[in-house]
């Protein structure tokens, strides 16, 4: 069918644009939260070349050299994923880690038509880690990223949806994709498509297509959350990575409010006290005059009223920015830091070694403490400007923020040193 008018030709990159724009999808940040962010699916050929993120190779060594362990890596054939036990083994003298990858087994699967999963990429893979952290950063919303190898003319999965938004990068070979509207629009985290199952295949049986194309390599396909689809590779061996965007939702931040409301209430006398004791019942729980709980004789209908009213004030006077900044920090790592280079950092400091804030960290200076994927540091008053200087991710020297500081900020694991 022809492609749908989301489709972005040849995207090209201005200077000093994102990632968004000059890898992904060719358009600008808001643009693309106007038009495109959490609404419909698009397709951007010839978005990049990624040879520089992921390849073949990328895939061999990974497997064969790595020593990677589950759960790094999942094994799916014909919508099954197959156990861990049939593709793992253990790692021989000197290692005894038996759950470790078995690349004979995993080759023979592969031969036989299995789709191999590499997860977590943004932990294994250094460019695929860097193009994540930047594209994270870019959003406002925790990334991961996983590839597909898939022999040809196989598919891994069934029609599914997933809980989070996407973005497929065709890294080698074609792939045919069939993307169907959703059963469930904006599903949660706890919303799988698995409970949804007969509608998911109905649709994706009887329902015409938004979107059946073929994606070659250089072709980025962005789906909103919960926007089913399957694929399947053609005549040769097929590879895409899949950046998942967790999208933070309103819901999230509802939970975040009611958690600070609660924690509000927790500090209330009158809410810590007991419901009171049942009164005994004079004719039976189901007889008039007898007791029924929370709205019989014992009074707690009243009480019910009381908790209502208190439980809507607080939630009014709450506020979840600490809650819900601090579930942000959690929802990703910091940038990689070298212990040996860290300490080699710290024992040589001078006032000429350069250093700069650690990437990813999420910094947020509150008053005089400073909250990090790390943890959090107070400082006295004297230390707050060259802690502010620091957001802005610039090389610094440690004798612009004084020796003790600098020092202080290495060992917490806070700044690294950097090449000028």
């Amino acid at each position: 069918m022809s492609l749908p008018s989301t489709e972005v030709q040849d995207s090209g990159a201005r200077e000093g644009a994102g990632i968004l724009e000059s890898r992904l999808t060719g358009l600008g940040r808001e643009e693309f939260a106007r038009d495109v962010w959490g609404r419909t699916a698009s397709l951007t050929r010839g978005a990049s070349g990624f040879a520089d993120v992921f390849s073949p190779s990328a895939v061999d060594e990974l497997i064969s050299r790595r020593g990677l362990r589950t759960p790094f890596l999942r094994v799916a054939k014909d919508g099954t994923t197959l156990p861990s036990s049939s593709f793992t083994a253990p790692a021989g003298v000197g290692a005894t880690v038996a759950d470790q990858l078995d690349d004979t087994a995993l080759w023979r699967a592969f031969a036989d038509g299995a789709t191999l999963v590499l997860q977590a990429l943004h932990r294994t893979w250094e460019p695929v880690a860097d193009l994540v952290s930047g594209l994270s950063a870019e959003l406002g919303h925790p990334v991961q990223a996983n590839a597909y190898v898939t022999p040809p003319q196989n598919r891994g999965f069934d029609a599914h949806y997933d809980v989070h938004d996407v973005f497929v990068l065709q890294i080698e070979g074609a792939k045919r994709w069939v993307i169907h509207e959703p059963v469930l629009p904006d599903p949660l985290r706890d919303q799988p498509w698995t409970d949804h199952r007969a509608a998911v295949a109905d649709r994706a049986a009887h329902g015409t297509p938004h979107l059946d194309t073929m994606l070659r390599p250089g072709d980025v396909l962005y789906l909103p959350r919960g926007w089913l689809h399957s694929a399947q590779a053609q005549g040769q061996v097929s590879i895409h990575l899949t950046l998942g965007v967790h999208a933070w939702t309103r819901y999230a931040l509802a939970e975040q409010l009611t958690r600070a409301a609660l924690a509000a209430l927790g500090d209330d006398p009158a809410m810590r006290r007991s419901l009171p004791l049942a009164e005994r019942a004079t004719n039976g729980p189901n007889e008039p005059g007898g007791s029924n709980g929370p709205n019989g004789a014992d009074g707690t209908d009243g009480i019910l009223d009381l908790v209502r009213e208190r439980l809507l004030a607080a939630v009014a006077e709450a506020d979840p920015a600490p809650l819900f900044h601090r579930a942000r920090r959690s929802q990703a790592r910091p940038a990689p830091l070298g212990p040996v280079a860290q300490l080699a950092a710290l024992s040589g400091l001078t006032t000429t070694s350069p250093v700069r804030l650690r990437k990813a960290l999420e910094p947020r200076l509150e008053g005089t403490r400073l909250h990090t994927r790390v943890g959090h540091l107070d400082f006295p008053a004297s230390d707050l400007v060259p802690v502010a200087r620091l957001l802005d991710g610039r090389v610094r020297t440690a004798g612009d923020l004084g020796l003790a500081l600098a020092g202080r900020l290495l060992r917490a694991g806070v700044l690294v040193p950097a090449d000028r």
